[in-house]
C-alpha cells in the first residue's frame, strides 16, 4: 500500500507543501500526480499524469493517476497544472535596494551580511517557482558562496549559475567608485575594471580564478550608473572581443549588459552569448542575433522597481540616474516587439534586484504585453533559458533522467499567464520546498 499526501483542499495542500523532504529521503520513490502537465514547453500539455521520481530525478511519466512502484510516496496535486521549474536568467540575489538606498547599502553592508541577504532573496525566488537562476554580478562574492552552500546541501535555495564580479571599463557601468569621494577609491575593489584588450583578458581570468560559471560584462553605460555618461557604447571592439575570446577559451559563456545600439552590436559581433536589456536594437542588431545565435534577455520588469521606488520617494534616484530611469520607462518593451517577429531567441530574465525578488513572474505579463504568447513566454523561462545557461540536460523540461524540478499552479498558464504569479507547489531536485518558514 502506497503512502499518499492528498492535496484536495486548501488546508491539506498547504500542510503538504509545508513538509520538506529531508535529504535522506531522496532515495525513496516519489510519485507526483496532477491533472495537467506541461512536460515539454512549446508542445501540448499532457492530461492526468503521474511523474515518478527517484533519488531526485525523474524516472518516468505515466498516463493517468498511478501510484507507481510499491511503497512510493504519492503527492496528489489535484486539478493543478504542473510545469518545469522556471529559470530566471538575470538576477542579483545579494540586494534589492536601488538609487540612494543602494549606495548606502554598498558602503554599509559586509560580505557576511550580503550572503545572508542573498540566501533570503534566494528563498523568495525559489518559492516563486524559479528553481534555477543566473546571478549576473555582485561585489563581494556572496552569491558564489551561496551557490556552493546550496550545492553542498547546507542551505536551501535555487540552483545558481554565477558570474562573480561583473566587468567593465574604468568609469563604466561596473565601476564601483562612481560618485564616491576620491579618498574612498582605494578601499573599493577595482579588479573587475579593464582598459585595453590585454587588461580585459586579465579581468576575465581573475573571475575564472574565483570559480565563476559565466562572465558578465558591460559594453554600454547603465541606467543605474551614477554618472551622466549616457547609455551608449563604452567598450571598444577589441576589448569586447578579448573578453569573449578569453571567456570562451575557458569554457565560459558571456552575458553582456548593453542598452545603446553600438554597444549591443559590438558585443554581438564579438560573439557574445546573450544581450541583457538590449534596449535600442536596429536592423543590424537583429541580423547579428540571428547570425550568431545569441539570446536576448529583455529584463522588462525593471520598470516595476523604478516606479515603486519613485512612488515612495521622488528623490530615490540622483539626477544623473533619474533622467535615464525616465527614458527606460518610456522605451521598455519596444525592443522585444522588434525581436519576436524577427525570430531572435528569447530567454527569460528579470534583473531582480532592480525589481523585487520573489516577484519574478511579473516579467511574464510584460512579455506577453509586448509581443509574446503565454506559450512562448514559458518556453523562454524553461527550455530557452536552460539552453542559454548550459543546463538543458538537467532542467527546463520534465523528462526521464532530468532533475525533478517542477512547480504547480492553479488554472492554465497557457491561457492566462498571470497564473504563474500564484505558485502553490515547488519541488527542486525531488525535494519539496516549504512555502513558508
Amino acid at each position: 500500500m502506497s503512502r499518499s499526501v492528498r492535496a484536495t483542499t486548501p488546508f491539506t495542500l498547504a500542510l503538504a507543501l509545508a513538509l520538506p523532504v529531508a535529504p535522506a529521503a531522496l532515495a525513496d520513490v516519489v510519485v507526483v500526480q496532477a491533472a495537467r502537465v506541461l512536460a515539454e514547453p512549446g508542445k501540448a500539455p499532457r492530461g492526468p499524469t503521474s511523474i515518478v521520481i527517484e533519488n531526485g530525478r525523474i524516472t518516468a511519466l505515466l498516463d493517468g493517476r498511478q501510484s507507481g512502484p510499491v511503497g512510493a510516496r504519492v503527492i496528489d496535486l489535484g486539478d493543478r497544472f504542473v510545469l518545469p521549474g522556471l529559470i530566471d536568467s538575470h538576477v542579483h540575489l545579494d540586494s534589492d535596494a536601488g538609487g540612494q538606498a543602494g549606495l548606502l547599502e554598498a558602503v554599509s553592508s559586509s560580505p557576511g551580511h550580503d550572503a545572508l541577504r542573498a540566501q533570503w532573496n534566494g528563498m523568495k525566488t525559489l518559492r516563486a517557482g524559479f528553481t534555477t537562476v543566473r546571478n549576473l554580478g555582485d561585489g563581494s562574492g556572496a552569491t558564489l558562496a551561496l551557490r556552493d552552500a546550496i550545492d553542498n546541501g547546507w542551505v536551501m535555495g535555487p540552483r545558481i549559475i554565477d558570474a562573480g564580479r561583473s566587468i567593465s571599463v574604468t568609469s563604466g557601468h561596473m565601476d564601483g567608485t562612481l560618485s564616491m569621494a576620491e579618498n574612498l577609491h582605494a578601499g573599493i575593489p577595482q579588479d573587475n575594471l579593464c582598459n585595453g584588450a590585454d587588461s580585459c583578458r586579465e579581468a576575465v581570468r581573475r573571475q575564472v580564478r574565483r570559480g565563476v560559471d559565466v562572465i558578465k560584462i558591460a559594453t554600454t553605460g547603465g541606467v543605474n550608473s551614477r554618472i551622466g555618461a549616457g547609455l551608449g557604447q563604452q567598450m571598444f571592439a577589441d576589448e569586447a572581443k578579448a573578453v569573449v575570446e578569453t571567456a570562451h577559451l575557458h569554457g565560459k559563456k558571456v552575458a553582456v549588459h548593453a542598452h545603446g545600439t553600438d554597444g549591443i552590436n559590438v558585443a554581438l559581433a564579438a560573439g557574445a552569448d546573450s544581450i541583457e536589456h538590449g534596449t535600442m536594437p536596429n536592423d543590424e542588431t537583429l541580423r547579428l542575433f540571428k547570425q550568431g545565435g545569441a539570446f536576448y534577455v529583455p529584463t522588462l520588469s525593471t520598470v516595476n522597481g523604478y516606479r515603486e521606488r519613485l512612488a515612495k520617494d521622488p528623490n530615490a534616484y540622483p539626477p544623473a540616474v533619474l533622467s535615464k530611469v525616465m527614458w527606460r520607462l518610456e522605451v521598455t518593451g519596444k525592443a522585444l516587439e522588434k525581436s519576436v517577429p524577427a525570430g531572435v531567441k528569447i530567454a527569460f530574465g528579470t534583473d531582480a534586484g532592480v525589481s523585487k525578488h520573489g516577484r519574478n513572474a511579473d516579467e511574464f505579463e510584460l512579455m506577453v504585453k509586448h509581443g509574446m504568447t503565454p506559450a512562448t513566454a514559458i518556453v523562454a523561462a524553461t527550455t530557452n533559458a536552460a539552453e542559454l545557461l548550459g543546463v538543458a540536460q538537467e532542467v527546463g523540461a520534465l523528462r526521464p533522467g532530468m532533475a525533478a524540478d517542477l512547480i504547480a499552479v492553479p488554472g492554465d498558464p497557457l491561457k492566462d499567464i498571470t497564473g504563474l504569479k500564484t505558485v502553490q507547489f515547488v519541488m527542486k531536485g525531488g525535494r519539496v520546498v516549504p512555502m513558508a518558514d
